[in-house]
């Protein structure tokens, strides 16, 4: 389910139910709205509750709903306050979809700096295959790419598909830690301004989560395993067996975290005084709140290293063109005037 999706489904039927709405009625409604594949799970939703069974229940056996939304809405449905979970469950997405929406407009003007730059060199590529030089034939190659034309615009675009295409294999990559690539996250979080922003972003994710489910009354063991799952990293779900060996064995909550041995210390410390002052959940609350503030900074310092790169590169390949171009006419002023010294070798070729 996209984030867009749960908050509006969240918000609608928790809205719903706190009004005092039927839910077969609101899931017959919800069933018609949204993608295909929307409009069938919540008809799944809907036949199920016909016939007894618990929304939880139905989710926890469905792909399509996060299991974050699973959790606590079996929490709500066991407390009495299921239109209270979703709708906190609403709010905790508006802020996941807040952030994202911050970091794409923050890269959006960059983007088209180099989509430009793309589309400036492909018309000069495009221009040197039409047009002819002043004494007939083909224009000279000043960019050096040895691309002319209809065909060097598609051959160049060819060359950029393949190196973005590599870039978003990484990611793929690195999403699902093929090849246990997620254990190099402690050397990405190494990476100067970048690297801090990058952790940060995912514990504010994290602290929300935790906050949430504790909030929602989840166990601590649940709620660790839900709050490191959010981060959508194995190399974090990895600590959440550690963290449940600890707690059994008598650890604290802030233990448990620190148990799992991939959480930031001042983390970890801020949630035992909230362990302490025996508010935890109210207390992560305020403490996910805080790092909501850190994770906007820190948006701002990951879009200034993306825009400095995409900037960095569109400079670098407009000075390589004009460095180009410039030894290209520079090159012919000599031989014009080598050959007005009457000092031109005849087998030197024009130009080179």
């Amino acid at each position: 389910m996209k984030l867009e999706t749960a908050s509006k489904f969240t918000y609608r039927l928790g809205t719903g139910l706190k009004a005092g709405a039927d839910l077969i009625k609101l899931l017959q409604v919800e069933s018609s709205l949204g993608s295909s594949k929307h409009r069938a799970s919540i008809s799944e939703l809907l036949r199920g509750s016909k016939a007894g069974q618990s929304l939880s229940d139905i989710m926890e056996g469905h792909s399509y709903f996060p299991r974050v939304m699973t959790s606590v809405v079996r929490v709500g449905e066991e407390t009495g306050k299921i239109e209270s979970a979703l709708l906190t469950l609403s709010r905790h997405y508006e802020h996941r979809i807040a952030t994202r929406r911050a970091f794409l407009s923050a890269i959006a003007w960059p983007i088209l700096q180099l989509i430009a730059g793309i589309m400036i060199v492909s018309l000069m590529i495009y221009l040197l295959g039409i047009l002819t030089a002043g004494g007939g034939g083909a224009m000279p190659d000043i960019l050096g790419f040895g691309l002319r034309g209809p065909s060097g615009v598609l051959w160049f675009w060819l060359y950029l598909s393949i190196f973005f295409g590599i870039l978003t294999a990484i990611l793929v990559a690195f999403i699902k830690n093929i090849a246990g690539v997620q254990n190099l996250i402690p050397l990405v979080y190494k990476i100067p301004g970048a690297g801090s922003s990058i952790q940060t972003i995912t514990i504010t994710r994290l602290c929300w989560t935790l906050a949430l489910s504790l909030g929602a009354g989840l166990d601590p063991i649940k709620a660790i395993a839900l709050a490191l799952d959010s981060t959508d990293s194995d190399y974090y779900r990895e600590g959440s067996k550690k963290a449940e060996l600890a707690i059994r064995g008598g650890a604290s909550l802030s233990e448990g975290l620190r148990a799992t041995e991939v959480l930031p210390d001042d983390f970890i410390q801020r949630v035992d005084i909230a362990e302490v002052a025996g508010v935890d959940a109210e207390s992560l609350s305020h403490l996910a709140k805080e790092y909501d503030e850190r994770s906007k900074q820190a948006i701002k310092i990951l879009t200034g290293v993306a825009a400095g790169i995409i900037r960095v590169t569109v400079m670098a390949a407009i000075i390589f063109m004009i460095f180009r171009i410039a030894s290209f006419y520079i090159g012919g002023i000599n031989d014009a005037l080598d050959m007005s010294n009457g000092s031109l070798d005849p087998h030197r070729p024009f130009g080179n």
